[in-house]
Parts: structure tokens; C-alpha cells; sequence
């Protein structure tokens, strides 16, 4: 049965139409259970009915006549449970109602399941057998599994239209769902696009001239570079000079010592390249793809990538020119950057991806290049959107599919809105972020990238609130040395100078390992990582701290920032060996200063201490992704809980005014970084509680600017002390969407004005 429902599923998943997998799923099932009756059912919610949309067994004549009141008969008891519904003879339950329309008056077995998406019930996939039976466990594991295949065909078609043509009276046009990647409204023609080679088909291949296959490899590497500098060079003329940084992320990615020192040992070792590439690439993503951290996590997909174009031309397959149209939505499982520099900037609309989320460098460059993006539309079957017309909300991760004419219409509208509200944005630039009675607050940027020249944002920001250093290491073999370190390092430094940058020290283990440093753990979320790990190497530590202090030397606008913190002994010990590295470097000669040193606080337990950990150190900075999951329990990168994860909990507020309350005992400030820094609605919150400043990406400065600007911190405070008498976070979100609409400034979290 296992091989049976493979090919079923294979078969329903190249259908072309809804009216295709169905048919194929009641033939296909009827002969596999060895039923006599194989019916789908659709709920028609609108109408307040099922439909019988498919069978194979009943009369043929009665698909799309036969409707049943909506919670009628055996099909209603099955929607209302929302589970699968098993009887030997259906005829003497007390919800059984006879259609003679459909000639099943002669059938007694029945099995019922469910076909639900999002958790709403969509239709029922019914089997009948003309004698009594009851369908078997693995029978009925085999039927609702086919059940939850049907539901990503019917979720589209009702949102493409198809089942309106399929129905009489139609019904309403409905959006897929997906992640808002970069704000705005594209609308246009979809363009699907694909990996350019399948690496995971590589076989291992034993090389006839290991030199000649080494040659190869360096020169596919040559190829690609070559590429990526070609791209950059169109790219620069509708991007700014801090948004060019991506491709010098890519650049240091292609030159890495894991990828081209990795393949050229494993082509030593006895592999043809194409062999040695596939190996290197898998291990390079698996470090990747084990991280919690959402923006690190995402570059695998980068690797992913480099890797595709590199066997590319090993294989000696140049891509064939792809014709766009002039409002081309891009749209794919995984979308390349260089997929995305390929498109003339004046014909890019929109980008739609089936894959990722906004910390991808997909998401990053949509935004520096200001086009709309919706990431993790799972929904989505790419295969059959190819020239489809399109409409891509931004603000929501919403994407409409051959939408109606009233639809079109209102997207129209809101389009030529948006287009004001960024033209108005614009005028921001270079303008305090000062409130309407005379309060100013810094906006800070977070970054981190590999080697970035000039960071997204380095004009509009305040300094850097957050400088993750992770990158640098994983992308490399071994440790970088001190001198490494203090180079990179120095580059930022002197790239904000006079202004403020927050370092953060080391913050990998547990679920973000070193490709050098393996570590296995049962679970990496509460595990051996941040300061915990380098307090643990104090060798790594100090050697990460001497580089920081020299970068900045002459400079002076350093700040450390200690991650992963749960107890004051933590703060101690790194202090003493912070002390100890400067120490140190003055004995050496080196005319190094002592920098301001903050903690971050991303655990409950250092909520509960924050005040002993002010007095300790210059700054707390709160880490609101990472509080929010440890307090609420929820990994948002969970698809089944991540609907629980919200940043207006009453629990994440309170915590977050303990923090400042410990803080403000001892004189000391509070900066937020994350989302919720970077989130419009949360500024009335955040102002209103009297953090010191904030830190986000760099999508975000002008509209969190706007916000503040358009409001008086009195007015903060007030929307504050209302939002705390909340219960729930859905009561807070309305409160401040409310409050943001008051002032004129819906438009900054939701399309129009």
C-alpha cells in the first residue's frame, strides 16, 4: 500500500487541474482499498453546502448536482468532527441520510476523511462497499493521507478561480498565505524559475585524471565569480552602494576555504568533481540548516545555489535567456539573488517563493531593491502558475492567482497608494527620530553579513546596535586568527566611526555548530551555546576579544555585547576575562581602552535578574525573538506552533518592563533589537515603556522613524498603559493598530493609506 500511495501522490501532485486530481484520487483510491465507491465531497461554506465534486462508483450525472445541506447526513458528521468517520453499515446511524440522485441506497460500508487545510475542513473524501465492512487502520491512515494531498490542490483552485468555474454560482476569490518578505503591492505576470542543476542527482564517480577534474572544478569556480560580477554590475545602477554588499557575501561564499579547499580534497580523495562539489555543498547547508537562528539558517539556500551554478558548468549546460515580460513576477521553490539579478530592474513587479522566509538573501535584496515579496507560500504549486497573472501583497505574504476584476481594482488602488507612502518615506532620510514633544531616540541597525563593504542601511542608522560575528567563522575551516579577526572587525568600525557599534561576541553552539567544532546535543535550544560555550574556551574567547579591542584602537567607538547570559557568574567570569585580554595588549604596547560592556537579555532568567545584571555592566540589550520563544515555549520556525508566537503577549511586555525597571535602579539603558524593534506597531509600546534606542534591519529604519515622528512619547505612554490591561495578544495588536490608524499611519503595516 506504501508504493500504492507514492504514485497516487505523484500522480495528484502533476495534475493540471483541481478536476484532474480528483479524478485521479477517486479512481486511484476505489482500486487500491478495493472499495466499490470512491466520492469527494466539497464544503461550500458561502452557500452553506457540500458539493459532490468527484466519484468513481456513483452516477456520474450527479458530480455538481447532488448538494447537501452544510452539517447534513454522514458528510456533515465527518466536516463537524473533523476526523475520519468508520461504520460496517452506514444505513442505521442516526445521521445517515439516503440520495437516491446518487444510487448509493445499496451500499452499507462507509469511511469518512476529512480534507483540512489550516485547520479548516475543506471536504470529505468518502469510501463505500455494497456489503458491510469496516475499513481497516492502515486503510484509513491510507485515506486520510491522501485526504491532506487534495487539500494544497483545493486551497489553490479556490484561490485561482478554478473552482468557481467549476461550480455555478461561483464563489469569493481567496489569497494563499506565505511570510511578508518586503513590503508593497506587486501586480503582473508569473514567471516561474528553477535550479539551474540537480546537484542531489550527482553519482559518485571515480576520476580518471584527478588533476584535469581539479581544473575543472577552478574553472566552473572562474565561471561563476564571473557571473556574480556581472549581475553586480547591472544590479548597481537600480541598487545602492550599501545594498551591493550581498554580492560581496556571495563573492566570499564562492572563495570560502570550506567550499574550494573542501572539493579539491574530496577530488584528491578519489571523486570527479561534480562528486566532490555535491559532498562539500551537503555538508556546508547541513551546518546551515541545523541553526536556529533564522537569518543564519537561510543561507543555506545560499550555498545551495553557489553549488547549482557551479555544476552548472561542470556540466557544461548554459541556461537558455528567459524572456520577461514587463511586470514579471518572479516565482519559485527557491529563488536565487542571481536568479533575481537576471530580471531587468524596470520589469521586476514582484518575487513569490514557495521556500525561506525574510531573513533570506532574497527577502534582503527584494527590499534594498524595493519590490514587493512574499516568502513560504507553501501552498503555492509553481508548476502551474507559469504566465498566470498575479497580485503580491508584501505587507501581508499574501498572493492572489488570476484574480477577479475586483480584486485587480482594489490592488490597482493600493499600489498607487503605496507608491506615495514611499515617496513620503523617502523624504525621512537623514531626518532625527524625534518625537512631536522633542524626545529622541537612536535607530540602530542590525548586520553581520560575510564581508560586507558597505552595510544595507549604514546611511539612515544611528551606529550598529547588533554586529553578529558568527559568519566569518562558519564559513571557514578552522578558528580565524587574532589578525583575521581584528581586520574584519576594523572595517565596520571605521565604516561608522564616529558613531556607535555593539559587537557581539561568539554566539554559536548547540544548534549553530562549526563545520570544525562539531557538537551534538538532544537539545540544541537549551543547550551548549553564546557564552556558555566560549566561557568554556576561554582560549576562543580571548582570542575574539583582543581582536575587537585592537580593531578599535584610535576609533573608540566600540561596544561589546554578551550573548545567551542566565546567571550573574556568567557576567563575572567574562568580565574578568575581558579585562585580562586588555590587560594584556597594554603590555604588549597596544594603546587599547576599555569598552562599554552590555548583556543581552534573550532568557527569562535573566529577566528576573536584570537588575543585578545592570549593576555589573554599561547597557542591557533585549533580544525579543529569542525572550519571545523561551517565554511562550514556541519555535516560530515550527510550522504546527508558530501561530503562538507573538511578540504582544501580555508576558513578553511585562518582561520587558522588569528589564527596565532593573535597569533604570542603576542608571543604565536599554536598547531593543529584533523584529519587534523594527516593527511599526510595536514603537507605541517601546517608546511608551522608555527604551533608549532601537536596532533593526535596515527595511525598517524609515518606517519605525515615521511612527516615531507622528507621535509624542505622552501619547506612548497613554496606548501603553491600555495595551497592559490586555489578556490576550490579539486584544494588543488591535489596540495599536487602532493607534497607528489614529495617527494616519495605517498604511506602514498594511497596504493602502
Amino acid at each position: 500500500m506504501l508504493e500504492s500511495l507514492r504514485r497516487i501522490v505523484q500522480e495528484v501532485n502533476n495534475a493540471g487541474d483541481l478536476e484532474q486530481a480528483l479524478s485521479i484520487i477517486v479512481q486511484r483510491v476505489k482500486q487500491a482499498v478495493g472499495a466499490d465507491v470512491c466520492s469527494v465531497y466539497l464544503n461550500d461554506y458561502d452557500n452553506h453546502r457540500h458539493v459532490l465534486h468527484a466519484t468513481e462508483g456513483l452516477r456520474q450525472d450527479a458530480v455538481g448536482r447532488v448538494r447537501l445541506e452544510l452539517g447534513r447526513g454522514l458528510i456533515g458528521l465527518v466536516s463537524e468532527r473533523a476526523e475520519p468517520i468508520n461504520l460496517d453499515d452506514a444505513a442505521n446511524h442516526p445521521r445517515y441520510e439516503c440520495i437516491i440522485d446518487t444510487g448509493e441506497e445499496r451500499y452499507h460500508g462507509f469511511l469518512g476523511a476529512p480534507i483540512i487545510q489550516n485547520r479548516k475542513v475543506l471536504g470529505v473524501l468518502v469510501l463505500r462497499q455494497r456489503w458491510r465492512r469496516h475499513f481497516g487502520e492502515d486503510e484509513v491512515t491510507f485515506v486520510m493521507t491522501l485526504a491532506s494531498q487534495l487539500a494544497g490542490a483545493i486551497t489553490f483552485a479556490r484561490t485561482s478561480g478554478e473552482l468557481a468555474r467549476l461550480q455555478d454560482d461561483g464563489i469569493p476569490q481567496r489569497f494563499l498565505p506565505g511570510l511578508a518578505a518586503s513590503p508593497g503591492i506587486g501586480l503582473g505576470q508569473a514567471v516561474v524559475v528553477y535550479p539551474p542543476a540537480d546537484l542531489d542527482a550527482v553519482p559518485d564517480r571515480r576520476p580518471e585524471d584527478p588533476e584535469i577534474e581539479a581544473e575543472d572544478f577552478r574553472r566552473a569556480v572562474r565561471e561563476v565569480a564571473g557571473d556574480l560580477d556581472r549581475f553586480a554590475g547591472r544590479a548597481q545602477v537600480h541598487l545602492r552602494v550599501e545594498d551591493m554588499a550581498l554580492f560581496d557575501a556571495w563573492r566570499l561564499m564562492l572563495e570560502s576555504d570550506t567550499l574550494i579547499d573542501g572539493t579539491l580534497s574530496r577530488i584528491r580523495a578519489g571523486n570527479w568533481a561534480p562528486g566532490a562539489l555535491r559532498e562539500t555543498i551537503a555538508e556546508h547547508a547541513r551546518v546551515f540548516d541545523a541553526m536556529d537562528d533564522a537569518y543564519l539558517r537561510e543561507r543555506a539556500t545560499d550555498v545551495r545555489d553557489l553549488g547549482r551554478c557551479i555544476l552548472m558548468y561542470l556540466q557544461n549546460r548554459a541556461g537558455a535567456p528567459i524572456q520577461y515580460p514587463p511586470r514579471t513576477i518572479l516565482v519559485g521553490d527557491e529563488i536565487s539573488a542571481m536568479q533575481i539579478a537576471d530580471v531587468p530592474r524596470e520589469k521586476l513587479a514582484g518575487v513569490v517563493s514557495t521556500t525561506g522566509s525574510g531573513s533570506s538573501h532574497v527577502g534582503i535584496l527584494a527590499r534594498g531593491m524595493g519590490v514587493p515579496a512574499a516568502m513560504g507560500v507553501s501552498d503555492l504549486p509553481v508548476g502551474r502558475v507559469e504566465g498566470r497573472e498575479m497580485v503580491v501583497d508584501g505587507y501581508r505574504g499574501r498572493v492572489y492567482v488570476s484574480p477577479g476584476p475586483a480584486v485587480r481594482s482594489e490592488y490597482q488602488r493600493l499600489a498607487e497608494d503605496d507608491a506615495a507612502l514611499t515617496s513620503e518615506l523617502q523624504a525621512l532620510s537623514h531626518l532625527p527620530a524625534e518625537t512631536t514633544d522633542g524626545y529622541l531616540i537612536p535607530l540602530y541597525l542590525n548586520t553581520g553579513l560575510v564581508s560586507e563593504s558597505r552595510p544595507l542601511g549604514i546611511e539612515e542608522s544611528a551606529g550598529v546596535g547588533l554586529y553578529r560575528t558568527e559568519l566569518p567563522f562558519i564559513v571557514r575551516d578552522s578558528f580565524p586568527s587574532e589578525a583575521a579577526q581584528m581586520t574584519n572587525y576594523r572595517h565596520v568600525l571605521e565604516l561608522f566611526a564616529p558613531r556607535p557599534v555593539t559587537i557581539r561576541t561568539l554566539d554559536i553552539g548547540g544548534d549553530k555548530p562549526l563545520p570544525y567544532f562539531p557538537m551534538h546535543e538532544a537539545n540544541p535550544f537549551l543547550g551548549w551555546r553564546g557564552i556558555r560555550i566560549t566561557l568554556d574556551h576561554p582560549e576562543i574567547f580571548l582570542t575574539q576579544v583582543r581582536a575587537v579591542l585592537r580593531a578599535a584602537i584610535g576609533l573608540d567607538n566600540l561596544q561589546l555585547l554578551l550573548p545567551m547570559v542566565s546567571t550573574v557568574g556568567e557576567v563575572d567570569d567574562a568580565l574578568l576575562l575581558i579585562r585580562r585580554a586588555h590587560d594584556e595588549l597594554l603590555e604588549e604596547g597596544y594603546q587599547v581602552r576599555m569598552p562599554p560592556v552590555g548583556v543581552m537579555i534573550e532568557v527569562p532568567a535573566a529577566v528576573y535578574q536584570a537588575e543585578a545584571l545592570a549593576r555589573r555592566v554599561d547597557f542591557l540589550s533585549v533580544g525579543t525573538n529569542d525572550l519571545t520563544q523561551y517565554l511562550l515555549a514556541v519555535d516560530r520556525n515550527n510550522p504546527h506552533v508558530a501561530k503562538l508566537y507573538n511578540e504582544y503577549h501580555p508576558a513578553v511586555l511585562r518582561a520587558l518592563l522588569q528589564i527596565l525597571t532593573g535597569a533604570r535602579l542603576h542608571g543604565k539603558e536599554v536598547s531593543v533589537c529584533g523584529e519587534m524593534a523594527g516593527d511599526p506597531l510595536a514603537t507605541f509600546l517601546l517608546l511608551g515603556m522608555g527604551v533608549h534606542s532601537l536596532s533593526m534591519g535596515a527595511g525598517s529604519l524609515l518606517r519605525v522613524k515615521k511612527v516615531i515622528r507622528s507621535i509624542s512619547r505622552a501619547r506612548a505612554r497613554e496606548v501603553l498603559k491600555v495595551a497592559l490591561q490586555c489578556e490576550d495578544a490579539g486584544s494588543v495588536r488591535r489596540l495599536l493598530l487602532d493607534a497607528l490608524e489614529t495617527v494616519g499611519l495605517g498604511g506602514l503595516v498594511r497596504p493602502g493609506r
